[in-house]
């Protein structure tokens, strides 16, 4: 590695470039950067460009490090924590950290998720840092990538990031729940903060056959927009159809709140969407990486411990919040086997949408709460 020196880290410093190829061949050992215009985004987008400063925990509160640190050895130390493989505090406020830079192989797996293709026109919700729209931009080029967020000072500085590293995006100040018209009709949407549900605008504002990925409850849900009514049965991030019911029991969400609503609908301008959480394991955020879940303020008294620990259980919780308590998911976890996340699914059709297990017209069905979107970050 290089010596320390008095001078700041620029975009194309030879030290960060050697760090960040460190990075690259981390991730790419975990088979997340297997599509080589992705590998070089990563390879070629100076992250600490977008993390100016970040914060690390430390006894009793938070140490910030930052690129203008007048001592070269805590510089070299913020220069080297923006490319280790992890999340990155990047606003503290009274303590708690309410923003964040997300884990570049996370990313990485979400990008290759997205499935996009050249000439493809892609909204992004949540600028955070400005760093996954410099990706974004990397592959797609600037023209075709919107990237928004309701802070204007995060869009503020997301704009000055991209400016720095090269990559002019259309960056927008405004309600990510609402889109961005001007922008429409666009090929994907990737959401980086918690959804309660999937905005009915984001549909409105799509070609057919786009896809949206979106965080969503405790996991990322992949949904394929049809067109017309009819229902198109992609995005299950390529792990197959779900498996039979195997249940036959009735819940707070059945048919009544739901499960009447067919396989076909209207929809916003005659567009319908379903999709499925994706399976592989190590692309699920753990919950304490998921704000707004709605389930940390649950009370979960009474509860066996096993169920309470089990990552599988809470996603359950999550995704029902609001239909049923936390005794009757349990009842239902248990009667149906522990379900994994492969084998629910959300159906939006003639302006309702719900999430399921194995059909989405069959006993176990939820309709998802309208809310706001919590903040992200990338």
């Amino acid at each position: 590695m290089g010596a320390h020196r008095d001078d700041a880290y620029g975009p194309d410093d030879p030290e960060a470039a050697e760090a960040r190829a460190a990075l690259v061949a981390e991730i790419a050992r975990t088979g997340a950067l297997d599509d080589p215009a992705w590998r070089a985004a990563f390879e070629e987008v100076p992250r600490h460009v977008f993390v100016p400063y970040y914060f690390v925990g430390r006894p009793g509160g938070y140490d910030r490090l930052w690129g203008g640190d007048r001592d070269p050895a805590r510089r070299r130390r913020w220069l080297h924590g923006a490319y280790v493989d992890g999340p990155l505090a990047t606003r503290v406020r009274d303590g708690e950290q309410i923003s964040s830079s997300s884990q570049p192989s996370l990313m990485a797996r979400m990008l290759t998720e997205l499935e996009v293709r050249d000439g493809d026109r892609v909204l992004e919700i949540g600028a955070g840092t400005g760093y996954n729209a410099a990706l974004l931009c990397h592959r797609l080029g600037d023209k075709l990538v919107t990237t928004m967020d309701l802070d204007p000072e995060i869009t503020e500085s997301a704009r000055a990031h991209l400016a720095t590293a090269g990559y002019r995006p259309a960056v927008v100040t405004g309600d990510g729940a609402r889109g961005c018209p001007e922008g429409a009709p666009y090929d994907r949407i990737i959401a980086t903060c918690t959804l309660p549900s999937v905005p009915t605008a984001w549909l409105e504002q799509c070609r057919p056959g786009a896809r949206i990925l979106a965080p969503l409850a405790t996991g990322v849900i992949a949904l394929r927009v049809g067109d017309g009514g009819s229902e198109d049965s992609g995005g299950d991030g390529g792990n197959g159809r779900n498996r039979g019911s195997g249940g036959s029991g009735r819940n707070k969400g059945s048919a009544e709140d739901g499960g009447s609503v067919g396989r076909r609908g209207d929809g916003a301008r005659g567009t319908c969407a379903e999709g499925h959480f994706l399976q592989t394991a190590a692309f699920f955020v753990p919950l304490r990486g998921m704000p707004g879940t709605a389930l940390i303020h649950r009370p979960l008294g009474g509860l066996p411990r096993r169920a309470i620990e089990n990552d599988l259980f809470r996603f359950l919780l999550a995704l029902t919040a609001g239909s049923l308590d936390p005794h009757e998911a349990l009842s239902l976890w248990e009667r149906e086997h522990r379900p994994g996340r492969e084998r629910f699914g959300v159906t939006i059709a003639g302006g309702r949408q719900w999430a399921w297990l194995d059909d989405p017209a069959g006993p176990y069905v939820w309709p998802l709460s309208v809310g706001g979107i919590s903040r992200g970050g990338q």
